[in-house]
């Protein structure tokens, strides 16, 4: 597992910005789309209202945030699914107290605090209960990050509005002045264009690919509750493995055991037929 660049949302977001420069520059010059007081209303209004809305504690967090959207933290399930597997092997062999040792080095806290409450003999449903509870605390604190983006979203093209309305009223106060009603115009225009494109282009889709990682992650820590919870219950380890590959889609699973599960298919077909 380790970290990489998410091409998709790095990618998306260059192509965005390049096609947009391509279409400008087709119809007119790029400097025409420039306008420094614009950029002041909409992102500084933005960033303004995000700041009345959130704690400082949570806007300390923003860094963080990008971070989880432009990159990609390798976190394959076929790798977990294993884990869960040698652990059910392990505990079937030499007993639960042998897992104790095997969980010293794993990197994930989550997996390591559920094995361990099932090494000291905590009922299943208690542990169900905590991880659970857990689980929950930390789709509450994802949803947060999700939050300040979507109301990112929602603030700029509102700034964009109140560029537009001081750049009309700069314009009628000029009317007389030839040479400062375009001035007064191209506020009014660009503001409601960088608003929008910021809504739509970086805060949205942000905050869309916050919920989807959320989502990757939260249905691993699920795989990984109904793993620790069949290791106390001392199932098979091919039912363990069979359990946790119907949490994935197939196209995630390794190849390996996307034939295995075809194979187990076919010989339920056949099983029906007889």
């Amino acid at each position: 597992m380790g970290m990489h660049m998410d091409l998709g949302s790095v990618l998306g977001l260059i192509l965005g910005v390049v096609l947009l420069v391509w279409g400008i520059v087709t119809n007119g010059e790029l400097i025409t789309y420039w306008d420094f007081a614009s950029i002041l209303i909409t992102l500084g209004g933005t960033i303004a209202s995000v700041m009345i809305n959130f704690s400082m504690k949570q806007l300390a967090k923003t860094g963080s945030l990008l971070k989880i959207a432009f990159t990609s933290e390798e976190k394959d399930p076929n790798e977990v699914i294993d884990l869960l597997v040698s652990f059910a092997e392990s505990s079937r062999r030499d007993g639960l107290l042998a897992l104790e040792e095997k969980i010293q080095d794993l990197d994930d806290d989550f997996l390591k605090k559920g094995i361990q409450l099932v090494v000291d003999g905590t009922d299943a449903d208690l542990i169900r209960s905590i991880l659970q509870i857990e689980l929950a605390f930390l789709e509450e604190r994802h949803q947060v990050g999700q939050k300040m983006f979507d109301q990112a979203g929602a603030y700029a093209p509102a700034y964009g509005m109140i560029g537009t309305l001081i750049g009309l009223i700069a314009m009628l106060v000029d009317l007389d002045d030839p040479d400062k009603i375009g001035a007064g115009m191209a506020t009014a225009l660009i503001t409601t264009l960088y608003g929008v494109l910021l809504s739509n282009l970086v805060f949205l889709p942000i905050a869309g690919k916050l919920r989807d990682k959320s989502a990757e992650e939260i249905l691993l820590k699920e795989v990984m509750i109904e793993g620790i919870l069949s290791i106390q219950a001392g199932e098979n380890p091919r039912i363990v493995e069979e359990k946790l590959r119907a949490f994935i889609p197939a196209n995630q699973l390794s190849t390996s055991s996307r034939e295995a599960q075809e194979r187990e298919f076919a010989q339920e077909g056949v099983t029906s037929r007889v």
